[in-house]
């Protein structure tokens, strides 16, 4: 019967014989390791995770115990690196667990670091900021092209290049990103807007009247648009609170003429208070004196 390959071909392309790593031979020996003696790899790619999944997985440990055993190196008498399933090892700790099950293999630090970010970039529930910070990574540190890293990983390398951009957006957009507070497809939509200033523009946009990915697209589209147009970009007009129509209005029927306001996006502006001639503006001034009374 032919071996199922349970990790796709991007990790056996990256490392030979990298299948068995996670899909050992049925006859290979599975070791009880001491909690005690595992120590997390250094080059983990991922750096935060969910509390409340990784309970849900050490509550099923106690119950059914470790179905997928971890994948280990050896680094010294009783030491030793996680290669694969830091999850599964976080969880076992929660669960209580003194010993876990595991692979135990040969590999030397680029090969870990190969294939902790091959093997993280695989999974399912990471965001977009930590497989773009892999990709880097592997770029990076492993000297891979992106046509190499397409091929390792089974991905296009217009995908991969999507996912790096995001790494040029602003930190604030990123940490939204990886807080899923905005999509994929929403920061897709703003890398294509060069100016950072406005990149964060749009995100507080998103963020305050929930703006959809098509949405964003549109307003992206415009912005370009006028770019080519004019050879600047400009920035939507930001809209003044109530109360500063109000107080628009207030001043505009106080000195009997259109007052306005402008305002850029970094909140500072000027009021203008227009004139048709120099009769208007002796009156202008005359109510200005009377206010400095």
């Amino acid at each position: 019967m032919a071996k199922r390959n349970a990790l796709g071909r991007g990790l056996g392309a990256l490392i030979e014989n990298a299948n068995e790593v996670n899909q050992p031979n049925p006859q290979a020996m599975i070791d009880e390791i001491d909690i005690a003696h595992i120590v997390a790899n250094p080059w983990q790619p991922r750096t935060t995770f969910d509390e409340e999944a990784l309970n849900d997985l050490a509550t099923s440990i106690r119950e059914m115990g470790i179905i997928q055993p971890l994948t280990l190196r050896k680094t010294g008498e009783n030491q030793y690196q996680i290669i694969a399933g830091e999850r599964r090892f976080r969880a076992s700790k929660l669960a209580g667990l003194n010993k876990v099950p595991a692979y135990i293999r040969e590999s030397d630090d680029n090969q870990m670091l190969e294939l902790a970010l091959v093997e993280n970039i695989q999974r399912e529930d990471l965001d977009a900021i930590e497989v773009a910070l892999s990709y880097q990574r592997l770029i990076d540190e492993c000297q891979f092209t992106q046509e190499v890293l397409s091929e390792r990983v089974g991905k296009k390398r217009s995908t991969i290049s999507n996912y790096l951009r995001l790494l040029k957006l602003p930190a604030i957009i990123q940490k939204a990103i990886r807080d899923r507070e905005i999509s994929m497809g929403h920061a897709r939509a703003i890398i294509n807007v060069k100016d950072p200033e406005t990149q964060v523009m749009i995100y507080k946009q998103i963020m305050t009247y929930d703006f959809s990915v098509r949405k964003i697209e549109e307003i992206v589209r415009k912005l370009n648009n006028e770019e080519t147009e004019t050879g600047k970009a400009k920035k939507p007009a930001a809209r003044f609170p109530d109360e500063y129509e109000n107080l628009k209005n207030h001043l505009s029927k106080h000195f009997s003429t259109n007052v306005g306001f402008k305002i850029n996006n970094k909140g500072k502006g000027q009021i203008v208070i227009p004139f048709k001639s120099g009769k208007e503006l002796e009156k202008i001034i005359g109510i200005l004196d009377k206010l400095n009374q």
